[in-house]
C-alpha cells in the first residue's frame, strides 16, 4: 500500500514522541497516591499532566491554538477533533474515567494553589461528564476553542465543522515549515471526515426528534450551499495555505484543491442533504423546550452556562432586574443630550437612527470601521497601567469574519493568541453589513473582545500551569469582558462623551436583556418572534442585530445568560473587598487578582478573592 508523504510524517512523529506522552499514567496514580513516601503534590501533578493530555487527545485543535503543536504534541498538528457518534462516545468514556479519579482526590492535603487546581478542574469535568450524560447536542466545556459553547445540535448556523474550522485553519494553524503544510493537508482531509461525522449525527438525532428549528434550518442551509458554491480557488482554507506555502517546494496548492474537490466538497453535500432529509420535519418552535428531556437539557445548559445553580425563573427576574436599574442611570443621561420623550427603549432607537452615529455604507464604510477600531485599542493600551499592576502584551489583530459565514455569525468575538507568544489573539468583527455597529457602541465593544477583555485576559491565563491555560468557564470569561467595558468607563474614555458612556450602558442592559430573552426561549416558551419584539423594545437595540442575536440564544441555549451572571458576580465580589479592606483596596490589585488567578467557575471566584483580602490584609 502506498502511504502519502503526509501520513509517513505524521507516523514517525508519533512514534518519535510516543515516549513523552503521559497519557498512559493516570491508570497508576491512585496508586501513587498511595504509596507511602510519594509526594502528594507529585501525584497531584501526574494526575492533571493525565487531564492535560486526555484533553490534547480529544481536541488536538488546542494544541495549535496554545501554540504547543511540536515536541510532546507534535502529532496533534495533524489531527482534528473526532465529531462522529464514536468519537465522541470515546470522548465521553475518557471524561468519565478521570472524573473518578479526580474525585477521588482529598484537596484538604494540598496546598492551597493545587487544591484551587484541582477543584477548578474537577469541576469542569465533572460538568462535561453530565453534558455527555444527555442524550443528544455538541458538547463543547472541554474544547479549549469553543468551549464557550454548548448546543442541543451538532450542526447550527454558528455550530459545526464548517462554521468552525475555516477559521481555526486560518488563525491558528501556522505554516513556517513543509512539514506543517503538510499537517494542514491532513488535517484539510480530517476536516471533511468531522462533515460526515456530524452528518451521522444530524441522522442519528434527527431520528430522536432532535430538529433545527425550520428559520435555523433555512439560515444553516443558506450557508452551506453558500460555501458549497464557491469554486477552490476562492475557500479561505486554500488561500491560506497558497499563501503561506509559495516558498516551499511541491504542489501544495494542486493537494488542497484535489482534498476540496474530492473529500470537502463531497462531504459538505452530504451534510446538506443530512439537513434536507430532515427539513420538511422542522417546527417553528425556537426552544429546547421542545426537544425530548428539553426542561433537563435546559437546565444543564444554564448551569454550564453560568457555573451557579440559579434556576430559570431566577435568572429571568435577574434581568428584569437588572434592566430596570440601568434604565434609571440611562435617563438622565439622554435627557441631558436632549431625548426626553419615550421609553428608554425608544429613546435608544431614535439614538441609533442618528445619521451622526453610522458609519458608510459598503466597503467604504468596512474600513471606517478597522480604522475606528484600531484608535479605540491605541487609547485604551496606553489606559492598561492605570487598571493592572502587572500588565501583559495583549497581542492582537482585528479581522474581519469570514464572509460565507458572517449571516449566521455574532457581531463579534475575540480570544487570546497562543502560549508562546508567536500567534496572536484575534478580535474577529461582523461586517455583513456596516449596520451592525454605531459610532457610540463600537469602542465599547472593541474593549469586551480585545483590550481589557477576551484577548487581555487570555493571556494572564498563559501564567497557569498548562491545563488552566486549557480551560475556560463562560460566565468567568464573560463576566470578565462586561467588567472590562466597566473598566474602561472607570478610567474616564467617555468622560467627554455622553452618547458614548450610552453605548457602553445600552451595552450592559444588552446583557441584561439577554437573561431575559434566553430563559423566555427556552424556558418560557416564547416565539421567535415575540423574543426579538421584546428586545428591540425594551432595548432600543437593532433589529438587524437582535434578529442575529436571538437566533444564537435558539442553538446556544443558555450561553448569553454567562455574561450578566458572571458579571454581577464580579461586582458583588468587589464590593465586599472594599468592605473588607477600606482604605487598603487597592483598585489595580484587585483586578490583578480577579486574572492571574486564571479562569475559575463562578462557584470558586470568591475563594480567589478572599485570598486577595487576606494578602491585603497581611494576615
Amino acid at each position: 500500500m502506498k502511504l502519502s508523504r503526509r501520513t509517513l510524517l505524521k507516523t514517525s512523529i508519533a512514534a518519535a514522541t510516543a515516549g513523552l506522552s503521559t497519557s498512559g499514567c493516570s491508570s497508576s496514580v491512585q496508586n501513587r497516591l498511595a504509596q507511602p513516601g510519594i509526594s502528594q503534590n507529585l501525584a497531584i501533578g501526574d494526575l492533571l499532566n493525565s487531564a492535560t493530555d486526555l484533553i490534547l487527545n480529544a481536541y488536538p485543535e488546542s494544541t495549535s491554538s496554545a501554540g504547543i503543536d511540536n515536541g510532546k504534541y507534535a502529532q496533534h498538528k495533524f489531527a482534528l477533533t473526532d465529531r462522529s457518534p464514536l468519537g465522541q462516545s470515546k470522548i465521553k468514556t475518557d471524561v468519565q474515567g478521570m472524573l473518578s479519579k479526580l474525585s477521588a482526590v482529598d484537596t484538604s492535603t494540598l496546598s492551597s494553589e493545587e487544591a484551587l487546581n484541582v477543584d477548578v478542574i474537577r469541576t469542569v469535568f465533572d460538568m462535561s461528564s453530565k453534558g455527555f450524560d444527555l442524550p443528544y447536542g455538541d458538547m463543547a466545556l472541554l474544547n479549549s476553542n469553543w468551549s464557550y459553547r454548548n448546543s442541543p445540535y451538532a450542526v447550527a448556523q454558528n455550530t459545526g465543522s464548517f462554521v468552525e474550522i475555516p477559521s481555526f485553519l486560518d488563525a491558528s494553524h501556522s505554516i513556517k515549515t513543509e512539514g506543517d503544510a503538510e499537517a494542514y493537508l491532513a488535517r484539510m482531509e480530517a476536516y471533511a471526515s468531522q462533515l460526515d461525522g456530524e452528518s451521522e449525527r444530524i441522522r442519528i438525532e434527527g431520528e430522536q426528534g432532535v430538529i433545527l428549528p425550520d428559520f435555523l434550518m433555512d439560515k444553516t442551509l443558506v450557508q452551506l450551499r453558500g460555501a458549497r458554491s464557491r469554486s477552490p480557488d476562492e475557500w479561505g482554507i486554500i488561500k491560506t495555505l497558497q499563501a503561506k506555502s509559495s516558498s516551499f517546494g511541491g504542489d501544495f496548492s494542486e493537494q488542497s484543491k484535489a482534498l476540496a474537490t474530492q473529500k470537502i466538497g463531497p462531504a459538505i453535500d452530504r451534510q446538506i442533504a443530512a439537513l434536507e432529509a430532515l427539513a420538511p420535519k422542522a417546527t417553528s418552535d425556537a426552544g429546547v423546550w421542545a426537544k425530548p428531556d428539553g426542561d433537563a437539557y435546559y437546565d444543564w445548559a444554564l448551569q454550564a452556562g453560568t457555573t451557579t445553580t440559579m434556576s430559570p425563573a431566577e435568572v429571568h427576574q435577574m434581568g428584569l432586574d437588572q434592566l430596570a436599574s440601568l434604565h434609571g442611570r440611562m435617563d438622565p443621561i439622554l435627557r441631558s443630550i436632549g431625548y426626553t420623550k419615550g421609553s428608554i427603549g425608544e429613546r435608544m432607537a431614535a439614538l441609533g437612527k442618528d445619521p451622526r452615529y453610522h458609519f458608510s455604507p459598503g466597503d467604504k464604510g468596512r474600513s471606517e470601521i478597522m480604522s475606528f477600531i484600531e484608535d479605540a485599542i491605541s487609547e485604551i493600551r496606553g489606559l492598561m497601567p492605570k487598571a493592572f499592576a502587572t500588565l501583559v502584551p495583549g497581542f492582537l489583530e482585528v479581522t474581519r469574519i469570514a464572509p460565507e459565514v458572517e449571516a449566521g455569525a455574532p457581531g463579534a468575538y475575540g480570544g487570546a493568541g497562543s502560549i508562546d507568544g508567536k500567534l496572536p489573539g484575534h478580535f474577529w468583527i461582523n461586517l455583513r453589513t456596516t449596520d451592525l455597529h454605531t459610532k457610540f457602541n463600537l469602542k465599547d465593544l472593541t474593549y469586551h473582545e480585545a483590550i481589557p477583555g477576551h484577548v487581555w485576559q487570555g493571556e494572564y491565563t498563559f501564567k497557569q500551569p498548562l491545563i488552566r491555560s486549557l480551560l475556560a468557564f463562560n460566565a468567568y470569561s464573560e463576566g470578565w469582558a462586561l467588567y472590562a467595558e466597566q473598566i474602561a468607563d472607570e478610567l474616564g474614555v467617555y468622560d467627554e462623551s455622553p452618547v458614548g458612556r450610552l453605548g457602553y450602558m445600552q451595552s450592559l442592559a444588552f446583557r441584561a436583556c439577554r437573561l431575559v430573552v434566553d430563559t423566555g426561549l427556552h424556558a418560557k416558551r416564547w416565539t421567535r418572534e415575540e423574543a426579538n419584539a421584546w428586545f428591540v423594545t425594551n432595548n432600543g437595540s437593532n433589529p438587524e442585530e437582535v434578529r442575529g442575536e436571538v437566533d444564537r440564544y435558539c442553538a446556544w441555549p443558555g450561553q448569553a445568560c454567562g455574561y450578566k451572571v458572571g458579571h454581577a458576580a464580579i461586582n458583588q465580589l468587589r464590593e465586599k473587598a472594599q468592605s473588607a479592606l477600606g482604605d487598603k483596596f487597592d483598585f489595580r490589585q484587585f483586578n490583578d487578582a480577579l486574572v492571574l488567578g486564571g479562569a475559575v467557575p463562578m462557584t470558586v471566584l470568591g475563594r480567589v478573592v478572599d485570598d486577595y483580602i487576606a494578602r491585603a490584609k497581611g494576615v
